[in-house]
């Protein structure tokens, strides 16, 4: 998660839930790739410099924030500590 994001208005279904900016990173370096993304979080009280895991598909994160009607895409559902890859342990705090 690489930033917060502040709104003086917001659609009422995502009342409740942050919106964070988050970016891919590569599983054995740590290296960021890709775009920067608008994420919510509802559950699980993410901040800058967490690694998370998420849902980027809409019906499904919907479903963890148990929103129907939320015009969302991307939706944090996890905060990572470690990873194993090939047998080598990956921390991320």
């Amino acid at each position: 998660m690489v930033g917060n994001v502040w709104g003086t208005k917001k659609h009422s279904a995502l009342e409740g839930t942050k919106l964070l900016l988050v970016q891919a990173i590569e599983t054995d370096s740590g290296n960021v790739s890709g775009d920067i993304s608008l994420a919510v979080d509802q559950n699980f009280g993410a901040g800058p410099g967490d690694t998370v895991l998420l849902v980027d598909e809409g019906s499904s994160a919907r479903q963890i924030l148990g929103k129907k009607s939320a015009p969302i895409r991307l939706a944090i559902c996890g905060i990572v500590d470690q990873v194993n890859v090939r047998g080598k342990v990956v921390k991320y705090h």
